[in-house]
């Protein structure tokens, strides 16, 4: 309840942010980013498209991948139009894609780019069962699988931009609070879901996907420690806001169904069932706990930016701040799912390894080079 009520009032915490700050509020101490070059998925609307106003705003040059080409010139062009000199580069992604993954990597890599941030910040909440055509479970295949792909893919250009620039590369992982609502075998539930052994859960396979994230960011912390390299990766929980993963309604009393994604926030759960009708008023009534979008971006903008973070890495932010240890996400990258992460990495790579019969669930893809996102990355180019 003490949380809550410091989240609606907006007490601020260590960090001098809370949950009334903004993308611009916390990007005040780190003005100037004229250096930085970002990739940020996403970014066509909502909290993505906030972020990266908000980092050309300060200089940053952009990189903005997207399955709609239409919806990302546009998102270029409201940000030129109030930010003139803002550098934007467009190139199509499709995340749920390894093909598409390995494409996009590949023509960024031509353009000979510095790359300082890598900002993970696209979503799917899929209502209906769905496979990639990779044959994986599409909301999981979105959210998580084609952001390892993409990292792996980048951690080479990462390290080599640090260590030429001397300036510290940063990855953000956005997940969510709903990850703690995950419980069991990741690989086990996703197998089943995937091959419909289960019934299709939508708000358990958003929540998968967002705890893989969180796993995502402890293993590769301890990767990029093994490599010297000077880039950090941290995860953040931006917090309730109302944008496209969200926007089913129309109408005055339409019970229309609503994920449950938008009723936990903190340890407030509001105790309905993602299949339950919600009339407008209600929703009204709950809507004021949601965050405005400049709110909701704040978190992410901090992560990526702010002085105070240099060095940080493997934490679990929210609000701008680091929540309390008791919290889901805070347990378990302090060391309690380390076996889970390292099982969840070493499956990542077979499910994204460039050969048909690559397998799901044994060990990790028997490469032969001491590089393999450089091998990976090597057979898409056969493939393109």
């Amino acid at each position: 309840m003490f949380e809550t009520v410091k989240y609606l009032i907006g007490s601020t915490g260590a960090s001098g942010f809370g949950s009334k700050s903004t993308g611009e509020d916390v990007t005040a101490a780190a003005p100037d980013l004229r250096s930085i070059t970002a990739i940020i998925t996403g970014a066509t609307s909502g909290i993505g498209a906030e972020t990266a106003r908000v980092l050309a705003m300060r200089g940053a040059r952009l990189v903005l991948p997207a399955r709609s080409l239409k919806a990302a010139e546009e998102t270029r062009a409201r940000i030129t139009g109030e930010f003139p000199g803002a550098e934007i580069i467009v190139l199509p992604l499709d995340l749920s894609s390894l093909s598409s993954v390995g494409c996009f990597v590949f023509r960024f890599l031509a353009l000979n780019l510095p790359l300082n941030l890598l900002i993970n910040n696209a979503g799917k909440f899929s209502y209906e069962h769905a496979v990639s055509e990779d044959g994986v479970e599409v909301t999981f295949a979105t959210n998580y699988l084609g952001h390892f792909l993409l990292t792996k893919l980048l951690l080479n250009k990462m390290a080599e931009t640090a260590r030429e620039t001397g300036i510290e590369g940063r990855i953000v992982n956005v997940s969510s609070s709903i990850h703690g609502w995950f419980f069991g075998d990741c690989l086990g539930y996703l197998d089943q879901m995937t091959r419909k052994k289960a019934a299709y859960d939508a708000t358990r396979a958003y929540a998968l996907s967002k705890l893989a994230n969180v796993l995502h960011t402890k293993e590769l912390t301890q990767r990029l420690e093994q490599m010297d390299a000077n880039v950090t990766a941290n995860c953040v929980h931006p917090g309730i806001v109302r944008t496209r993963l969200t926007r089913d309604r129309e109408g005055l009393v339409t019970g229309r169904p609503l994920p449950c994604t938008l009723f936990k926030t903190f340890d407030l759960v509001l105790d309905l069932k993602p299949s339950l009708p919600m009339p407008d008023l209600a929703f009204f009534l709950a809507s004021k706990l949601l965050k405005t979008i400049p709110q909701a971006a704040a978190t992410t903008c901090y992560v990526a930016t702010h002085p105070r973070l240099e060095g940080v890495s493997g934490k679990y932010f929210a609000d701008c701040n680091e929540p309390a240890r008791g919290r889901p996400a805070v347990a378990r990258l302090r060391g309690h799912d380390g076996p889970e992460a390292a099982r969840l990495w070493r499956a990542s790579e077979a499910m994204t390894a460039p050969r048909p019969d690559r397998t799901w669930f044994g060990l990790e893809p028997p490469l032969s080079s001491d590089k393999p996102a450089d091998e990976m990355l090597a057979a898409r180019r056969e493939e393109i």
